[in-house]
């Protein structure tokens, strides 16, 4: 799910407490700080779930209503940091150069969603990759009500966080009196909820015909390159 991190076994050498703190600290990131877009917030919280209802070789001992409780209070906490730190620097969001941890693009992809969802994108965008990060700094730059703003941040952390931990646990559950073994599926599964999660950022992408172009385009030169060291 991140490069260099595995979370099983993490989990298997760490212990739950240090688990659940990794956990936290991803989730107050991914949604609200710059930096923490690139988190695969959904499928560590499914990874989660399925650990604390437990595989065949592997069970995380932590109550689930606690572990949603603190990682509900981690996603809104990190919400609303990016909110009043869009409310602070405004404008110059905009401005700000494109970097490896920052562009433009993530920025204006909010910024649309926020205009046609309104207050609501609070809430869609906890489901949406990317867009979850930055859609608080945009409405704190669009100066919405901090109490309407924060209406939402909770409403909408507690479907995300709750929805998605619930669905690896009870997903596990199943599995398990279907008499299948979790091991076995733990990684399609995961990699389908990864696929689900950045579908709406690929489709985004795609759906531009320059975007097309330019994408068949590059694909196109890399593999001459490649073909050209294998000569």
């Amino acid at each position: 799910m991140i490069p260099g991190f595995d979370l099983v076994q993490f989990a298997q050498t760490a212990g739950p407490i240090a688990v659940l703190i990794v956990v936290a600290a991803i989730i107050f990131a991914e949604n609200g700080l710059l930096i923490g877009f690139f988190f695969p917030g959904d499928s560590v919280l499914f990874t989660l779930g399925l650990l604390i209802q437990g595989t065949s070789h592997f069970k995380l001992d932590l109550n689930i209503e606690l572990v949603i409780l603190l990682l509900w209070v981690a996603a809104v906490l990190g919400a609303n940091v990016g909110y009043l730190f869009g409310r602070k620097i405004g404008p110059t969001l905009f401005k700000r150069p494109n970097s490896r941890l920052f562009k433009q693009e993530n920025v204006q992809k909010a910024q649309d969603f926020y205009d046609k969802h309104g207050g609501k994108t609070i809430i869609l965008a906890r489901f949406i990759p990317v867009v979850r990060t930055f859609v608080p700094l945009i409405a704190g730059v669009a100066k919405m009500k901090y109490k309407t703003f924060m209406i939402y941040n909770i409403i909408g952390g507690f479907i995300w966080v709750a929805g998605i931990t619930y669905l690896g646990f009870y997903l596990g559950k199943l599995l398990e009196n279907m008499g299948l073994d979790v091991d076995t599926v733990i990684l399609p599964i995961v990699a389908l909820i990864l696929i689900v999660s950045i579908s709406p950022a690929i489709y985004q992408l795609l759906k531009n015909k320059s975007q097309r172009q330019a994408i068949w385009n590059a694909t196109k030169q890399e593999w001459r390159k490649i073909i050209e060291r294998k000569k």
